[in-house]
């Protein structure tokens, strides 16, 4: 357990951090599913707009985000 009033600021602070990144976390992993099971213009530009968040916020490096729209946008032309 923390001691300092500082240490207990930073568990409460990363207690809420962690909280925001799990749920941008699981939107965009949901977004991608999505787009992958039915690869709709409209799906496809959810799960984009989903990864460029993540990647905007931290919750994912740049680099993952790019690989990962690229993949779904081959995905979806072979279709």
């Amino acid at each position: 357990m923390p001691i300092t009033k500082s240490a207990k600021k930073a568990v409460s602070n990363a207690n809420r951090k962690r909280t925001l990144n799990q749920a941008q976390r699981k939107a965009y992993k949901e977004a991608v599913k999505g787009a992958r099971a039915e690869a709709t213009p409209a799906t496809l530009s959810a799960a984009q707009k989903a990864l460029d968040k993540a990647a905007k916020n931290g919750v994912i490096h740049k680099n993952k985000a790019s690989r990962l729209k690229s993949r779904l946008a081959k995905t979806a032309s072979t279709k």
